[in-house]
């Protein structure tokens, strides 16, 4: 490509100084004759003067062409003789060059053998003219070749030929020899590189039991300490504002017997319910594959027991509650069930601490799917992070900032751990237009034959 656009642009300057040097006065003489000796490509020198007519009316397209854009312009191409003319315009003489392209390659520096498989062409539109045959792909059995194409215009604008090589192999000549010596080596290299992968990845878990084995109690017991104090945390809470408020209320004058009587009460159930978390995990750890006792449980009813547990904290944050749906009879471990019933509002109260206090709600839905008690939690807060969503159920996995009442990340996990254990389930997902869902299901009470 380098050396055809060389004489490509050497042909623009031979007409550029023929143009340049010819006398103004019409001299007769013709040194450009001699020119075909010097340059071997240039069959013959065209020369127009004064009011002349090209014999071609070609030539006279191609010298107007040439004129207008103030350089040499393509003339006729003969694709069959393997020729094509240059047309420069001047004053007071217009030239053009007849130019042989075979002699145009300088075969003496020319990298490819005129007798080898590249075939090499120059194009001009759908003029084709072939400097060495080379063996096509076409030449070679259908299925059996694989061919290497090379095209690049010529670096010279007057003269737009696209340089076209092409390389058609066959079995014959691919390098057998070589190709399956680099598949073995690259067989063999991938071998070892995989058994060393693989020997490392044996000594790492290796490694990682020994260390797993060694803190798996530590683990447990980690666990159970902290699912224990997230459990508790709630009962004895409202156990302490009970009894706080029944204080208060016999302090009064008259002392407000009845109100404290309730408000002990409450106080007494919230003990029984510590008590009965306390003997739940007791269970869980003595007998950790035992089925937990379950029995038929309205989720409404249950449902308005937690709520009045958590009024007063519904109260002083302004929420708007909304409870919808009717009676689900479910199996279920009634303390079990109480317990997540109070993670999940609690939870839902506390993301509508940042939440304008006109726009805070919660919607509560009790319903039956697919044989299936379903409590749906839905809160108007600004929702869950996409990338925290998959972890929400993991242990000691929070997404409450520092300073903001961090707990252990335990109670999402144990109360999924809880649905389980009574075969449900627990999900969450982003609530619409804003917020978040939790969806409780447990098997409906006549699913189980009670």
């Amino acid at each position: 490509h380098r050396l055809l656009s060389q004489r490509a642009v050497q042909q623009e300057a031979i007409l550029a100084t023929l143009v340049l040097l010819h006398p103004a006065d019409g001299a007769s003489s013709r040194p450009e004759s001699r020119l075909p000796a010097v340059y071997p490509q240039v069959l013959a020198v065209l020369r127009r003067d004064g009011a002349e007519r090209w014999p071609d009316a070609a030539l006279q397209t191609s010298e107007d062409r040439s004129r207008g854009a103030g350089r040499a312009a393509l003339g006729p191409i003969d694709a069959a003789s393997g020729q094509y003319t240059l047309v420069r315009a001047g004053e007071p003489s217009s030239f053009a060059l007849r130019i042989d392209i075979q002699r145009m390659v300088p075969w003496d520096t020319w990298p490819l053998a005129r007798d080898g498989p590249v075939r090499a062409e120059l194009r001009h539109d759908t003029r084709v003219i072939v400097l060495q045959p080379g063996s096509t792909v076409e030449a070679r059995p259908a299925g059996l070749t694989a061919g290497f194409r090379f095209s690049k215009a010529l670096d010279a604008a007057s003269q737009p030929f696209d340089l076209q090589l092409q390389r058609a192999t066959g079995p014959a000549e691919w390098p057998w020899h070589w190709l399956a010596g680099w598949s073995l080596f690259s067989a063999a290299a991938l071998a070892a590189l995989a058994g060393g992968r693989r020997g490392i990845r044996e000594r790492r878990r290796a490694v990682e039991l020994l260390r797993v084995g060694q803190v798996a109690r530590l683990n447990a017991m980690g666990e159970l300490a902290g699912g224990m104090a997230h459990e508790l945390n709630q009962p004895l809470a409202a156990l302490l504002t009970s009894t706080q408020a029944a204080g208060r209320l016999l302090d009064d004058d008259p002392p407000a017997l009845a109100e404290a009587r309730r408000a002990m009460a409450q106080a007494a159930a919230q003990a029984r319910r510590a008590a009965d978390v306390v003997a739940r995990l007791r269970r869980l750890v003595e007998a950790p594959d035992a089925t937990p006792p379950r029995q038929v449980v309205d989720l409404a009813v249950a449902l308005r027991a937690v709520l009045e547990l958590l009024e007063p904290e519904i109260r002083r944050c302004g929420i708007q509650v909304s409870v919808e749906g009717g009676s689900s009879a479910v199996n279920a471990d009634p303390v079990a069930l109480e317990q997540i019933m109070h993670n999940l509002i609690g939870n839902a109260i506390k993301s509508l601490d940042d939440v304008p206090a006109g726009d805070r709600s919660l919607t509560l839905t009790v319903s039956a799917e697919n044989g299936q008690g379903v409590l749906s939690v839905c809160d108007s807060g600004p929702g869950i992070d996409a990338e925290a969503l998959p972890h929400l159920f993991e242990p000691f996995f929070t997404t409450r900032p520092n300073g903001q009442g961090v707990g252990l990340g335990l109670g999402l996990s144990l109360c999924e751990s809880l649905a389980q254990r009574m075969a449900g389930s627990l999900s969450a997902r982003h609530a619409t237009p804003r917020g978040a869902e939790f969806r409780l299901t447990l098997p409906l009470a006549h699913s189980q034959g009670l």
